[in-house]
């Protein structure tokens, strides 16, 4: 006989669970490194990003794991030798999610789109919010698509499987 959950749902039959726990700002840096004087200089910067994906299992008994988007931002001024960096924003945006009862490919897709899918709107706000506090203009990122994002890597990841194993054929 099956055992009956609280919920009412049957335990053995019991369908996939995507929880969100709390989403939370892990650290935070924001550097203006050449301020008040970058204030006077023409605003036409040279932004640089950086996004890095990063996820834990925080309990496996209980399907608890931590996603955490470490996003880098960079605007410079002036061109070449004269450049520098106007300010710098280092945001670690992270959740806390359980996911229960589904395969392990499927596992790892939901960590890498759907977490970072509902984090990403929090570093968005975070950056545009500092880069204004900081004294410079609004600076909004673009949406990602994660799942893009996702199927790229895979490609890729399938790429180099089929070169490698053409290349140990060709050597054996």
């Amino acid at each position: 006989m099956s055992e009956t959950l609280a919920n009412g749902h049957d335990k053995k039959n019991e369908g996939p669970i995507f929880t969100t726990h709390s989403i939370y700002l892990k650290d935070l840096s924001f550097e203006a490194p050449h301020a008040p004087q970058i204030f006077h200089e023409e605003w036409k910067p040279k932004i640089d990003f950086d996004l890095q994906m990063a996820s834990q299992v925080l309990s496996e008994s209980e399907g608890l794991y931590e996603v955490v988007l470490h996003v880098t931002v960079g605007a410079k001024l002036g061109e070449k030798e004269q450049e520098k960096p106007a300010f710098v924003i280092d945001i670690q945006q992270a959740g806390a999610f359980t996911i229960k009862n589904i395969p392990e490919a499927a596992l790892k897709e939901v960590l890498a789109t759907t977490c970072p899918t509902m984090l990403f709107p929090f570093a968005r706000e975070a950056v545009s919010n500092l880069a204004t506090r900081g004294g410079f203009p609004q600076l909004i990122l673009p949406p990602i698509n994660f799942e893009a994002m996702y199927a790229h890597h895979l490609a890729q990841a399938s790429a180099n499987a089929t070169k490698e194993t053409k290349e140990e054929t060709a050597t054996a």
